[in-house]
């Protein structure tokens, strides 16, 4: 049995099932859904492979938590910027810490951003993992490296990471 799914903005937009019975039977019979089928697979691969998706498993913060935030100055500054405005208009206190720095705390995060050009400069992934006491609380990721043609990947970052931190620390 041939199962195609393909899946395109959290949603299921087709579901084709195919046995081979059935494909062996169109052989014989009738080409036309033969025909089909082998025009069916590529299309489904190539809006499949467009997929842009986003996880995220909240935290669960207290509310006298104080977060840890490990700077990676590999990420550039605007993202930083935002996660650090969400988190006082929410007023949740944090702090900068290096790595080492991070042991020290219950609550840490780390975060993650990779920007891509595609006639445009977008953010193609971001990821923010929340730690307590050095095991994974929470994590919020956005990836739209196999974007290809989704003309959806080019986002504002702003609002997507105010969405990611947002939903991360409710």
């Amino acid at each position: 049995m041939i199962q195609v799914i393909l899946v395109r903005d959290n949603s299921v937009i087709t579901d084709y099932v195919f046995s081979t019975v059935h494909i062996v039977t169109s052989i014989k019979g009738n080409i036309k859904v033969l025909k089909k089928f082998f025009v069916l697979i590529p299309l489904t691969s190539l809006l499949a492979s467009c997929s842009i998706t986003q996880v995220v498993e909240p935290a669960d913060l207290s509310d006298d938590a104080m977060i840890c935030i490990v700077e990676n100055p590999s990420v550039r500054e605007g993202f930083l910027v935002e996660l650090k405005a969400v988190l006082d208009e929410k007023k949740i206190a944090y702090k900068m810490v290096d790595k080492q720095g991070a042991l020290d705390c219950e609550w840490s995060a780390t975060y993650l951003a990779r920007w891509s050009w595609d006639m445009a400069l977008y953010m193609s992934y971001a990821e923010i993992n929340v730690y307590r006491n050095g095991e994974l609380d929470g994590q919020a990721i956005y990836d739209s490296t196999s974007g290809g043609a989704n003309m959806s990947k080019f986002i504002d970052s702003e609002p997507k990471i105010r969405e990611l931190v947002e939903s991360l620390m409710k």
